[in-house]
């Protein structure tokens, strides 16, 4: 007995939730991933641009208009995701996702350490109130050259969307190569230079003012859409510190947001007052994130706001089934080789004895054709070359002369095209000889 009088005696000490910081380098490593995969997108060929021969790349292929089921398949996907993504998820892209915003965050905090917390950029005339003791030649020699170095490398995003990865580092390392533009320097400059405007003047600004995001959501969203709510049931147990506020790099108070203001769905704010509550000992943050009002009724209503949310975008799902289902059938037929046989219009005596014969190959591999030509014999005509070498994607003419010597009348002229690996085509022409010349 006295053994469990000793023990009842011992206290017991319970140890309260510890801040966090979860949620905010969670969102981090989602904004520099999407960062990442902007480059490994058109690195992957996922997805890019081919200046050279004029075509987009989807998975290494080229597609063209005629690429009906991949093209059509594509944008009905893209649409779909994004009236979702509005719908259900409204501002979250900004906060999240939003390459603008990744790079204003990190020129605000940059500012912010190296010239004072009230270091902020303004672009009503007003200056920046900088801290005395950090306002030195250094830091902001530090603060520029960060600047247009991270300006520099993210002006080369774009170019990836152009040129393969080996042209990139030719150029970044000043090598000459044909596949570059004569121009690109200049293109690259101007990339540089809005860049560098955008993140040390413009930053959330573009938020405010130019983001086409921002105006499709007077479209979809509503107030089932997801967004920051703030508990009133608990608002005894705010401490009106405004902590809350100035977590927020977009300056406004997310316990009084409206259906269209400037949040972003960061979540800052949630940790902000979550953290301030767990120093404190006392319950959770008084800000989440929601769909709908959350009120008394508690899980019914809820339940039905979510099912009014999820019926606005019911539409959607049939045409993204019907967009993933041709995109998937246009890559599963996807035709890699086209030809064509037309004539080259030059009269030589009154007629026409040129022909040119197209081949295009639409895959980024080195592959070979072979051309034959059938209805005439080997003296009636003459092929530029009957072996066509591909060492990448691209576009060869070759062409066939038929002999003025023949005998007067129509001629059905067969090509035949046919790959190393099984494909075939042919084009028929119809060849009017005037008689001997």
């Amino acid at each position: 007995m006295s053994i469990q009088n000793s023990l009842g005696g011992i206290p017991v000490v319970v140890e309260g939730r510890k801040p966090s910081q979860k949620l905010h380098w969670q969102r981090r490593a989602f904004q520099y991933g999407v960062l990442l995969l902007l480059v490994l997108v058109p690195v992957t060929g996922l997805f890019r641009i081919d200046p050279i021969q004029g075509a987009f790349v989807v998975l290494g292929r080229q597609i063209w208009f005629s690429d009906f089921s991949i093209v059509f398949g594509f944008w009905a996907i893209m649409a779909c995701l994004l009236a979702m993504l509005y719908s259900l998820m409204g501002t979250v892209f900004c906060g999240w996702a939003c390459p603008q915003n990744t790079l204003s965050e990190w020129a605000n905090n940059l500012t912010f350490k190296l010239l004072g917390k009230r270091a902020e950029v303004s672009l009503d005339g007003s200056p920046m109130q900088l801290s005395q003791i950090k306002n030195k030649p250094l830091n902001w020699l530090v603060l520029i050259a960060l600047s247009a170095g991270v300006a520099a490398a993210v002006a080369l995003i774009p170019l990836f969307y152009f040129y393969e990865p080996f042209l990139i580092w030719k150029f970044v390392t000043f090598q000459h190569d044909s596949g570059l533009a004569p121009s690109l320097h200049w293109i690259y400059t101007i990339f540089f230079l809005v860049i560098l405007v955008d993140i040390t003047m413009i930053r959330h600004f573009m938020c405010r003012f130019m983001c086409v995001y921002k105006v499709w959501q007077h479209t979809f969203k509503t107030k089932q859409t997801l967004h920051i709510a703030y508990d009133e049931s608990r608002a005894s147990e705010c401490e009106k510190c405004n902590y809350c506020v100035t977590s927020c790099f977009l300056a406004i108070d997310p316990r009084k947001t409206d259906l269209y203001d400037t949040c972003i769905n960061c979540g800052e704010c949630v940790t902000a007052c979550d953290n301030l509550h767990a120093r404190k000992g006392e319950g959770d943050s008084l800000l989440r994130f929601a769909m709908g009002e959350r009120k008394s009724a508690g899980a019914v209503e809820f339940k039905t706001n979510m099912s009014d949310l999820f019926s606005r975008v019911t539409w959607s799902f049939p045409i993204l089934l019907l967009g993933l289902g041709m995109f998937v059938w246009g890559l599963w037929s996807y035709e890699r080789y086209h030809m064509s046989a037309y004539r080259a219009d030059i009269a030589q005596g009154g007629q026409i004895l040129d022909y040119r014969i197209s081949l295009a190959n639409k895959l980024y591999e080195p592959t070979r054709l072979h051309v034959e030509v059938e209805g005439l014999s080997d003296e009636q005509y003459t092929l530029a070359t009957k072996e066509v070498d591909f060492q990448t994607a691209g576009r060869i003419n070759v062409e066939l002369k038929i002999s003025p010597g023949l005998a007067k009348g129509l001629y059905p002229v067969l090509v035949r095209v046919t790959s190393e690996d099984g494909w075939q085509d042919s084009f028929r022409l119809q060849h009017f000889s005037a008689g001997t010349i």
